[in-house]
């Protein structure tokens, strides 16, 4: 731990019920939440280790990045509430405060920008390293594959001992993802590729390589581009979860910054992480229609229905989701800009919202609509495909995971990740020959 960010409060005795010896294990506290129970000596001196399946009661790290504090709804920036940011900021200057720990002054802002800008093209041959994929490809296996192939095309930024190396390659990664992800999405319908245009911000960018084609001009919405900009905000961390813990696991063994991203992305591929919003476009059209609301809603609260509503309640709020406040507003600014008032899926999707909001089923149990609800809504009323959303995903927390993975880097009390286990296969055995087994 570095020292200057804790504080050892007091010890906890921990007593071998077995010896009856006592041993003592050093009590920390961070700058707010939860004290933790140091238990790095533990084996050293007691010869046990702990057992925590998922790590829901470990703290694997120090982090000055993100917290959370679940049961009060609370998600906080380096500080900022993300209620604030999503506001009064755009992608670019939260992207600048996760990773340099300070909100950008105007000159900073303009300069992180600019640097962030003219990194954006992909190297031509990486272009063509996407014809190598069938095109019915997910979206997420190129995305995989072409962000893992960067470390074999810039080779001038592998160097992780290297402050420089590691934020030319933090500026690459932020700055190629939504490039790679459009590439990804153009591939899959057998458009051309759209190339960056450096006269748009990061959002307007974005979009314009999602959806315009060299046949026609495209101007990108205002409105939309504040909601990708949001919807980016929003998703740019969340403490350590499990591809954010992947992203620090792979780069604890001294991995390039781009394997690293990789494995985060795949990480995140899962349909416990970050497929959350798709199956909520599943779950509403398997509903189908606003007449069939209370029948999903009555299976939704059987205990032996399997049904389940997705996008509603969240594993780490107790409480509404902070980030579904601001996805909320957002929600409704989208569909008001583009004039959906017909959409049979999305009228049936604010329905279930409102009676979610109301039913006392769903208050008292916390039930809340979660950002993964709001946010499938939206691009689907954007015209994103479900296969593009995890994608849409991994384009917003690449800034998290990179700020992650620096903190990692620079943290001189991380070893490479080597977790325990509690073994419960079969003790030594002696060995039988072939001719002797029966």
């Amino acid at each position: 731990m570095n020292d200057h960010n804790t504080t050892t409060n007091h010890t906890m005795t921990l007593t071998n019920n077995e010896t009856g010896e006592a041993f003592e294990l050093p009590v920390l506290g961070g700058s707010v939440g939860p004290k933790v129970i140091d238990v790095r000596r533990l084996y050293g001196d007691t010869g046990y280790f702990t057992y925590d399946p998922g790590f829901t009661s470990t703290a694997s790290c120090e982090s000055t990045i993100t917290y959370i504090d679940g049961d009060e709804g609370i998600l906080l920036y380096r500080g900022y509430p993300i209620e604030d940011l999503a506001v009064h900021c755009d992608h670019m200057e939260v992207s600048y405060l996760l990773l340099f720990g300070e909100l950008p002054n105007a000159e900073q802002k303009a300069k992180f920008e600019h640097d962030i800008t003219y990194h954006t093209m992909l190297h031509e041959q990486v272009n063509q390293f996407y014809r190598g994929f069938r095109r019915d490809s997910h979206p997420m296996a190129i995305m995989c594959g072409v962000v893992g192939a960067l470390s074999a095309f810039y080779h001038d930024s592998l160097d992780i001992n290297d402050p420089w190396h590691r934020t030319v390659a933090s500026y690459r990664m932020i700055a190629k993802i939504p490039t790679i992800a459009a590439h990804a999405y153009k591939y899959a319908i057998g458009q051309p590729f759209i190339y960056p245009d450096n006269g748009l911000k990061y959002s307007e960018n974005f979009l314009h390589m999602l959806f315009a084609t060299p046949a026609e001009d495209y101007e990108v919405s205002p409105t939309l581009a504040r909601a990708m900009d949001r919807i980016l905000i929003l998703h740019a961390d969340h403490e350590q979860n499990a591809s954010t813990s992947t992203v620090r696991l792979a780069g604890s063994s001294g991995a390039n910054p781009f394997a690293c991203i990789a494995a985060g992305i795949a990480s995140l591929w899962g349909p416990a992480h970050g497929g959350a919003n798709e199956a909520v476009l599943n779950m509403l059209h398997e509903i189908g229609d606003k007449s069939n609301i209370t029948e999903y809603v009555k299976k939704a609260k059987d205990p032996d229905d399997p049904f389940r509503l997705m996008g509603f309640g969240h594993r780490v709020y107790k409480n509404f989701d902070p980030r579904a406040r601001v996805m909320q507003q957002t929600c409704h600014e989208v569909l008001e800009e583009l004039g959906i008032t017909d959409e049979p899926l999305l009228e049936l999707a604010m329905e279930l919202e409102k009676i979610a909001v109301e039913d006392d089923y769903f208050v008292e149990r916390k039930l809340y609509p979660n950002v993964d609800f709001y946010s499938g809504i939206i691009f689907k009323a954007i015209g994103i495909p479900t296969t593009m959303f995890t994608v849409l995903f991994a384009v917003a927390r690449t800034v998290g995971w990179i700020a992650q993975w620096n903190e990692m880097v620079e943290d001189p009390s991380q070893k490479i990740g080597r977790p325990r286990q509690l073994f419960t296969g079969p003790p030594r055995r002696d060995f039988v020959t072939l001719d002797k087994r029966g």
